[in-house]
């Protein structure tokens, strides 16, 4: 079949069409990166946070101990470590991002239910130009959501983990990691998220 003409069936009638033509678009992928970025930028931090993947950000920070939590400790796990990121992060990003040019996209690379898609993102300082390379990873569980952001090859969720989960964990597991989490979401009381 003409492959102009099967691009249209797949649209309009989701028929599956090979890896080439199933495999999502840039922008498909891109459209969770672009909430996040706009809302962070205009102090919508909620509406960011629905752009994320908790379920799986969880089982990448705790590894092998994700499985020991019960449903009630991870769903805890998942709402106070998206409170305290957004927080703790996003007003340090809506910060740089009060001088945002642009953000250029890569190509996604996709495969099965999970992508990956570099950007650079441009900011415009009066007193000096960045360009910052962001490279992110996202599963799809009914739409695209953001796993994780690596900064320079930083993974920010490795180094969550490593120097702060796992330290934890080995010292008094899941309670005493819960505790702490919510002993410091205590102290940014202060901070409001919109």
């Amino acid at each position: 079949m003409n492959q102009s003409l099967v691009r249209p069936l797949v649209v309009l009638f989701g028929i599956a069409a090979g890896p080439a033509l199933a495999a999502s678009t840039k922008d498909d992928v891109s459209k969770p990166l672009k909430t996040v970025v706009q809302s962070v930028r205009y102090g919508k931090d909620l509406l960011a946070l629905k752009a994320f993947a908790g379920e799986d950000q969880g089982a990448f920070l705790l590894g092998d101990d994700w499985a020991k939590g019960t449903d009630a400790q991870k769903k805890e796990f998942i709402a106070v470590f998206h409170t305290l990121f957004a927080k703790i992060a996003f007003p340090k990003i809506r910060k740089d991002f009060e001088n945002l040019d642009t953000v250029l996209y890569d190509e996604p690379a996709v495969k099965a239910d999970r992508a990956e898609i570099a950007s650079t993102i441009l900011i415009n300082h009066p007193l000096k130009k960045q360009e910052l390379k962001v490279k992110y990873q996202l599963v799809n569980k009914g739409g695209w959501k953001v796993i994780d952001v690596a900064v320079l090859g930083d993974s920010m969720l490795k180094g969550i983990r490593d120097d702060q989960i796992v330290p934890i964990m080995k010292e008094g597991g899941w309670d005493h990691l819960l505790k702490l989490m919510r002993d410091r979401a205590k102290e940014l009381d202060n901070v409001v998220l919109k």
